[in-house]
């Protein structure tokens, strides 16, 4: 038994769409910032006396479409590591899920971590990100902390993270503006794939992703936190605008993102850098660097409720509890 513990990232250069649904290989790499607090606790327990795997999402059972997805997760981890047990396997998620605040990324990472750490068996965090990429692409990145890169590769043993910075020594941090965690109307698998094969603009797309990772990682080596969200929000504009060209068109924004977006753009305006970024939900996050904290928080209240806005510092890679 081994119960693990892993955070979400938001990516700062998107990855959107797959080449290979199965394996879940990339287009593109992919660059992300783990969060200090959102977060899922996972443990594992191989049973010997099961004819099943049991599953538990915040201590209730799953339903049979997500039982079917993990069950299938767990056969590609028994073929990885030759084990042939069942397993009891009980998450608590603390992150809205389906939300687009990343809550795959951190489940995913949990659960490959303690199927390896349970397992017994000799292994790698590369092996736990490998893993990991086949239950959610972005979950490969959260085997790590601060900073990690997606390699897209070619394969199942060359696609997968590794980090860039995992303590950061400089003051990059991001607020959650929680808008709305409801499960989202149009999930990022089938987003990603309509875009993917409908978009008449996919192919640019590719090569804006080339371009902003060797900015984003020259940004990060000078430390330069207002070029890192500046990147980050051209990015993530670049990839929801595809969606908009996608058939049939669709969209992630609501009312509450595109003011949020006003908000931010307001505080640049008057001085004070930062920069938002949105993934596959309404949910916008605000980059900047964490002398400016108080002062963004301030103004962001002042429409949203403080209530609705979480402080995040990089987070840590997956941890094992005992």
């Amino acid at each position: 038994m081994a119960t693990a513990k892993a955070h979400t990232n938001i990516a700062l250069v998107k990855y959107w769409g797959k080449r290979d649904n199965q394996l879940i290989l990339p287009w593109t790499d992919s660059l992300s910032l783990t969060l200090n607090e959102f977060y899922t606790t996972t443990t594992v327990k191989f049973d010997s006396e099961l004819s099943q795997d049991e599953f538990t999402i915040d201590q209730m059972p799953v339903d049979e479409k997500n039982f079917m997805k993990l069950t299938h997760f767990m056969d590609i981890a028994r073929e990885k590591i030759e084990l042939t047990q069942f397993a009891h396997v009980d998450s608590i998620n603390h992150v809205p899920i389906s939300a687009g605040l990343a809550s795959s990324s951190s489940a995913f990472a949990a659960l490959a971590g303690a199927i390896y750490e349970a397992s017994g068996k000799p292994y790698t965090m590369t092996d736990v990100s490998r893993l990991a990429r086949r239950g959610s692409g972005s979950a490969t990145r959260s085997v790590f902390g601060g900073l990690a890169q997606w390699h897209k590769g070619t394969d199942d043993n060359d696609s997968f993270a590794s980090p860039i910075q995992e303590k950061l020594d400089f003051g990059l941090e991001m607020i959650a503006i929680l808008l709305d965690t409801k499960k989202k109307k149009i999930s990022s698998r089938s987003g990603m794939q309509n875009t993917v094969t409908t978009s008449p603009f996919y192919h640019e797309w590719l090569s804006v992703v080339e371009n902003d990772m060797r900015a984003m990682k020259q940004a990060i080596a000078d430390k330069d936190v207002h070029l890192i969200g500046k990147i980050a929000e051209s990015n993530a504009m670049r990839m929801h605008s595809l969606t908009l060209s996608a058939d049939p068109h669709f969209t992630y924004f609501n009312a509450d993102s595109l003011l949020a977006m006003q908000e931010v753009e307001k505080l640049r305006e008057n001085g004070v850098e930062c920069f938002y970024t949105m993934d596959a939900g309404p949910n916008v996050k605000v980059i900047y660097d964490c002398q400016d904290r108080d002062v963004i928080l301030a103004s962001l209240a002042k429409v949203f409720g403080r209530n609705q806005l979480v402080v995040s510092q990089p987070g840590p890679g997956i941890t094992f509890m005992k």
